[in-house]
């Protein structure tokens, strides 16, 4: 029984440490949204775990009702310049109950809107109450 035991636990703990992301590229952001009820009432971190491109910047907005963080996969430079591919440009919004403390008098000057692995640790425990997308498009 011992064994069988043993053997069940090692199970789990491989099929949990195999597990797929859902979005490999940019073009399956919208799969986030699709699937929205399994991040809801969640930390934030077990979203970003499903995100396989570089989160590169984020725009932070905060008011009395909603926080949200707008996900961006392309650098500041490409945006400005509108640069690389149209999936590439799409923005993943993500509403959050607390306020976010992003100070921008304290970021690097230039690379504010820059997505550290800093700003996902202080953010992990946030917790999602609505996933949106926005797509670039082609002017």
């Amino acid at each position: 029984m011992k064994n069988i035991l043993i053997f069940f636990a090692i199970l789990l703990f491989y099929n949990n440490s195999i597990a797929q992301q859902l979005v490999y590229n940019t073009s399956q952001v919208y799969l986030l949204k699709d699937n929205e009820e399994l991040f809801i009432n969640k930390p934030l971190k077990d979203l970003l775990k499903e995100i396989k491109p570089e989160i590169k910047t984020a725009h932070v907005f905060n008011d009395e009702n909603s926080s949200l963080f707008g996900f961006r996969f392309t650098t500041l430079a490409q945006q400005r310049k509108e640069e690389g591919a149209i999936a590439d440009r799409v923005t993943l919004l993500v509403y959050v109950k607390e306020f976010i403390p992003w100070d921008w008098k304290k970021r690097p000057v230039g690379n504010e809107i820059l997505w550290t692995p800093e700003d996902a640790q202080k953010s992990a425990n946030f917790i999602v109450v609505r996933i949106g997308v926005v797509p670039e498009t082609e002017d």
